[in-house]
């Protein structure tokens, strides 16, 4: 999986013994693990590793299969069992190289690892982490297959050109659609930790068990997953012809690669209507709806929708990490000193930083807590605004133990105006005013944190608004505050208020505080 260059929110995972638990159920690595019971001692196989027909036909039976790709399923299980190491080959070279395709070269027999997985292969009493592991290998087997080219199905000539389509071509055609079906997956995966926090949100007061993220992530109707990866912003209300038919091309190869893996587990799949998909193939694209066509519920379900299960969004997870892609759990900073804590927090959502500051704060005594929180708050870096912030989101879910603490910092300049705030939101008796100086700064230290985390323009445009409004003479003073932030957060405002009179003034000030340095 290629790395991503977006910043993913963290997401929750279930207990490993409840992933293996899922991981024995799906229906792949089941039919791998009970052809490898079936196995016995041994099952002859051929110079590639596959069984001969009569025991292929044998493995159809004994995994109860029926349909036209029970065959395949079959040998596609075969396939995982062997390449898993569930099953080991032992074939001599020479016969593997002689032995016509076919005809029995060597055997297979169950390896060390299905042994560790269980006697009977059931997976009862194994470490969940090698179930896992297994599972992993099971789920790159089936990615790699899915986008696999069909070597011996090449298109003759599918431009017109005259020129047939080369093993080289293909290659290249799959490389693509790997990366496509990638890209797809890691867009669940970030819809994932997003619903999750909704959901968290919706729990408050619900019942027990609701915003747990036990069903995984939401399910996304299959247009909007593939137009997310073909779809430029400003297309999106009005599509051009090619536009929509590279949708449907997308879709239509989504729709068959989540065909295939809904057997690993890793996703929960409705598939495509097949008249949709004749539909398509005739004419190139299909209707996606909108104007006064846009289609009902009922329609739109007939398009299909796909969601990650849990265990799919830790394996996907799991191959974002092995690219080396920052992919945060929640829970993982409980034990992260409080530098870590504030300078991770500040790109997590809101849902996240709570559940991440209680988790942190459920294992420190609340006094020195708020003071190693106060002290990782300081500096006066990029991120100083956004630690502060942050900082000042966990000490919210602090009582009285952590006063001391905060009125430590009453005379800092950096953390006063913030000290002042938490303590007056309490009813604290005895808090002094703070100075204009002060006032200014913290105004300042607020707004570039806010512009820091890339906030909606029209939230901004409200906050600035709001603290500009408190202070009349903001403008004649604000441009001399000693903060790094003060000329960027005078050209926003100028940017960003309503009124014009003030958005120059604001750009004036701007200019000064440039002008002073």
């Amino acid at each position: 999986m290629p790395a991503s260059p977006l910043a993913l929110p963290p997401v929750r995972l279930l207990p490993a013994d409840v992933l293996a638990g899922q991981a024995l159920a799906a229906p792949l690595l089941d039919r791998a693990l009970r052809l490898t019971r079936w196995t016995g001692e041994e099952r002859r196989v051929d110079g590639m590793g596959e069984l001969l027909d009569d025991e292929l036909a044998a493995a159809v039976e004994v995994l109860g299969l029926t349909g036209d790709e029970a065959t395949a399923d079959a040998a596609q299980a075969w396939g995982v069992a062997v390449d898993t190491g569930l099953l080991v080959l032992e074939i001599e070279e020479e016969a593997e190289e002689s032995t016509p395709p076919g005809e029995a070269a060597g055997r297979a027999v169950p390896g060390e690892l299905y042994a560790r997985i269980g006697a009977d292969g059931s997976g009862d009493g194994a470490d969940p982490h090698d179930v896992l592991d297994l599972w992993l290998g099971a789920l790159e087997c089936a990615l790699a297959e899915a986008t696999a080219p069909d070597y011996d199905n090449l298109p003759g000539d599918p431009d017109g050109d005259g020129e047939a389509v080369s093993a080289e071509e293909a290659d290249r055609d799959a490389e693509a659609e790997a990366e496509l079906l990638d890209a797809a997956l890691v867009n669940l995966y970030a819809l994932s930790a997003m619903e999750d926090g909704r959901a968290e949100e919706g729990a408050n007061g619900a019942g027990e068990g609701e915003g747990t993220g036990t069903d995984g992530g939401p399910a996304v109707p299959l247009p909007v997953l593939a137009a997310s990866l073909v779809l430029p912003e400003e297309e999106a209300e009005q599509p051009s012809e090619e536009v929509l038919e590279e949708v449907t091309a997308v879709m239509l190869g989504l729709d068959e690669h989540f065909r295939l893996l809904e057997a690993t587990g890793l996703v929960a799949y409705t598939p495509m209507d097949d008249a949709l998909v004749e539909e398509a193939d005739d004419e190139g694209a299909v209707p996606l709806g909108g104007g006064p066509d846009e289609p009902d519920e009922e329609e739109i379900a007939r398009y299909g929708a796909v969601r990650l299960t849990p265990l799919g969004v830790y394996g996907v997870r799991e191959r974002l990490t092995d690219a080396g892609v920052p992919a945060p759990v929640l829970g993982d900073l409980a034990g992260a000193d409080a530098d870590d804590l504030l300078g991770a927090l500040g790109s997590y959502p809101d849902h996240a930083v709570r559940i991440e500051a209680e988790a942190w704060l459920a294992r420190r005594e609340p006094g020195k807590a708020a003071a190693q929180l106060l002290a990782a708050a300081q500096g006066d870096g990029a991120d100083g605004p956004t630690r502060r912030l942050v900082c000042q989101q966990v000490l919210a879910l602090l009582g009285a133990q952590a006063e001391p603490a905060v009125r430590d910092v009453l005379d800092d300049p950096r953390l006063g105006g913030l000290a002042r705030v938490w303590l007056s939101e309490r009813n604290a008796p005895d808090v002094p005013a703070p100075t204009t100086d002060m006032v200014y700064w913290l105004t300042i230290d607020t707004i570039a944190a806010q512009l820091a985390a890339d906030e909606d323009a029209g939230e901004l445009a409200s906050l600035v608004t709001e603290l500009v409004a408190r202070h009349e003479e903001f403008f004649a003073d604000a441009w001399r505050v000693e903060h790094p932030a003060t000329a960027a957060v005078l050209e926003a405002i100028g940017r960003l208020h309503p009124d014009r009179p003030t958005a120059k003034a604001s750009r004036k000030a701007a200019f000064k505080a440039r002008s002073r340095h």
